[in-house]
């Protein structure tokens, strides 16, 4: 036996809790001392206080977990509602720090407006390229739709390249085709040699040359271009040009740490 405040220690729970259990007879004593009216508590009873706990996580209310635990609910069934929980509140934790990322992104976009190094961006131009290809289709150009979509999609083209035994000579390219929906088509590719045949399960696509493109290296995630990208659209503007469709996306340098990517940025330009 164990008294209410040894039991509310092992449970990880207050004594506060365990009365008010009691009084709704969700989790009774399993003695009541007559004369000094003191609560007692099985070791076993442990079983039932993490039900309630967990059930209590998972959204249920008290009255919810009293039926629940009444009619006998097993442990199988029980670990997977709790599975269930804890992978919702994971995918709302994962949400919640990408917005987050957004927020200070934007952050650093607004506290570099007015000194932004436009000298950083050159006008070069851009030769054919000749690259392997799959494209997926985004809901829209905004990083939280691009990065879950684009990712995977270069992770199997790689894939599908190297089991088909084609050389990758160069970079990877993504370049965005905008749908009159919202949605962006994505054309993720890597550079292969000019005579590399189509006769695979990728595409085998000629990129045009780019007269005039407006380019700058953004280092670091792409998660966190949006500031480059500003930079950019400044030149443009300032040196009297007009950005033609979205850029593309040249991976120069990809290690396991995205903080330590290297991104060229390609922007088809005219004159205004």
């Amino acid at each position: 036996m164990f008294s209410i405040g040894e039991f509310a220690q092992l449970g990880r729970v207050s004594v506060r809790m365990l009365r008010h259990y009691d009084a709704i007879g969700l989790l009774q004593p399993a003695h009541v001392d007559p004369v000094s009216g003191y609560r007692f508590y099985q070791a076993d009873q442990l079983a039932r206080l993490n039900r309630v706990i967990a059930l209590k996580d998972l959204g249920f209310t008290l009255n919810q977990v009293s039926s629940i635990l009444d009619g006998r609910i097993d442990t199988a069934e029980l670990y997977g509602m709790v599975r269930l929980r804890r992978a919702e509140l994971e995918e709302r934790i994962a949400a919640d720090t990408a917005r987050l990322l957004r927020v200070e992104v934007r952050l650093k976009t607004i506290a570099k407006e007015g000194h932004m190094h436009t000298d950083e961006v050159l006008l070069k131009r851009i030769p054919p390229t000749r690259v392997a290809e799959l494209t997926a289709v985004a809901a829209s150009y905004d990083g939280e739709d691009i990065g879950p979509v684009i990712q995977p999609l270069f992770t199997e083209l790689c894939r599908r390249v190297e089991n088909a035994g084609v050389e990758i000579t160069g970079y990877g390219i993504a370049c965005y085709e905008p749908e009159a929906d919202g949605r962006v088509i994505i054309h993720a590719g890597m550079q292969v040699a000019a005579e590399a045949s189509d006769d695979h399960d990728f595409a085998i696509v000629d990129l045009p040359e780019i007269e005039s493109a407006a380019t700058i290296i953004h280092r670091g995630s792409m998660e966190q271009v949006g500031p480059t990208f500003q930079t950019l659209a400044h030149w443009i503007d300032e040196h009297g040009y007009r950005g033609v469709g979205l850029a593309r996306e040249v991976s120069i340098d990809c290690p396991e740490d995205h903080e330590k990517w290297v991104t060229e940025l390609q922007m088809t330009v005219t004159t205004a």
